[in-house]
């Protein structure tokens, strides 16, 4: 694209780029896809914890219930492997087997920030040792490490386990991450519990129309944020022909499919109760699309994340589920109808997530409490 054309380019003010991502991530209005076709279509779900991938469900889905993506995850349909920007997601067994080779490069890089610290180790065995020791059956961690030292006594724990998660499409097996019946973390390689190899490392362009279908309008650094990944300029200027291109209010270039929606800016978004580490809260180098800017670092405190909550379509607070109440705490002053609205929304997500509970819904002190 020229300077002059570029310079001429649409441009997408922040609720118009809400409301275009609120869109694709199915938080307009709920969908009556399935589970499986959701994380599908969403690349994904943040799953750090065994219960954010259920509640990015409830919100984005109707109909859903927490059994339908337990049950896919008992039927090695989705699985727990490490991915996009070095943390756990909930992938379909199709996008496991190929975006973990896609984004194999960033964790090659992150292999390299413990190079001194791995001195002396062969790591070409260590991740052959590991692949045997995991495949003969699931291990922890710590069984994991104690295999490893064995080998190499003098080397740092710690290190040679994130070595073996770095070279390996480690997966974590069920019980863990299943509703209500989760147990403690056990790892096997992707390719022995799925049954069958993993992809060669495609190349990055149907990963960027994709990620454009979820999270765009969006920069190339947008989805380098989203991926983990570097240099994915040349997959965009390839695909370029195929893609509209608008500016952002700061002149930065964003590309867009076409026919995806971009919804008038004055579209209704309905409040949401969204887990913590959302990946809507995390896919874009520019967050002020859901962020603003006074509410940035608002839902996390030291090493603890809150879960969270859209209202009009941007962070507004959070919320925690204590032992009677979901308890939420807004930001700023909601209104009247915004809190009648919140608290609906809120009863709501307790029916589909925790039926018969007797659970209130209260406004209150969340951080720090």
């Amino acid at each position: 694209m020229t300077k002059t054309t570029a310079a001429t380019a649409p441009v997408l003010g922040a609720r118009a780029l809400n409301r275009a991502t609120l869109g694709r991530q199915l938080l307009l209005r709920r969908s009556p896809m399935g589970a499986e076709a959701a994380v599908t279509h969403l690349v994904g779900l943040q799953a750090q914890n065994v219960k954010p991938p259920y509640h990015a469900l409830a919100a984005r889905l109707e109909g859903f219930a927490p059994e339908q993506l337990s049950e896919l995850m008992a039927e090695r349909r989705v699985v727990r492997i490490v991915t996009l920007r070095s943390t756990i997601h909930t992938h379909t067994a199709e996008d496991c087997l190929t975006l973990r080779p896609l984004v194999q490069p960033a964790r090659e890089r992150e292999l390299g920030l413990f190079r001194k610290r791995l001195a002396g180790v062969d790591l070409d065995r260590l991740a052959a040792l590991a692949r045997a020791f995991v495949e003969a059956e699931p291990r922890t961690m710590k069984q994991l490490r104690e295999a490893l030292l064995v080998e190499w006594p003098d080397a740092d724990p710690q290190a040679l386990a994130i070595a073996a998660r770095c070279r390996l499409p480690l997966v974590q097996v069920t019980p863990r991450g299943l509703w209500g019946r989760s147990g403690q973390v056990a790892l096997t390689t992707a390719e022995h519990w799925l049954g069958r190899d993993s992809a060669e490392a495609p190349a990055p362009d149907e990963a960027v129309l994709r990620y454009l279908a979820a999270f765009g309008p969006a920069s190339v650094k947008d989805m380098q944020t989203w991926s983990g990944l570097t240099r994915l300029r040349p997959a965009f200027e390839r695909l370029r022909p195929r893609l509209l291109t608008f500016r952002d209010t700061n002149g930065v270039e964003l590309f867009d499919l076409p026919d995806a929606p971009r919804p008038d800016p004055a579209t209704p978004a309905p409040p949401r109760f969204l887990p913590e580490f959302d990946n809507l809260l995390l896919s874009h180098a520019d967050r002020t699309r859901v962020i603003p800017e006074e509410y940035w670092g608002r839902s996390w405190q030291r090493n603890v994340a809150y879960s969270t909550l859209l209202v009009d379509g941007f962070l507004a607070g959070v919320w925690k589920l204590t032992e009677d109440a979901l308890v939420v705490e807004p930001f700023g002053r909601l209104t009247g109808a915004q809190r009648e609205e919140v608290a609906a929304e809120g009863e709501r997500m307790l029916a589909v997530l925790h039926p018969g509970s007797a659970y209130d819904v209260r406004f209150g002190t969340v951080v720090g409490a």
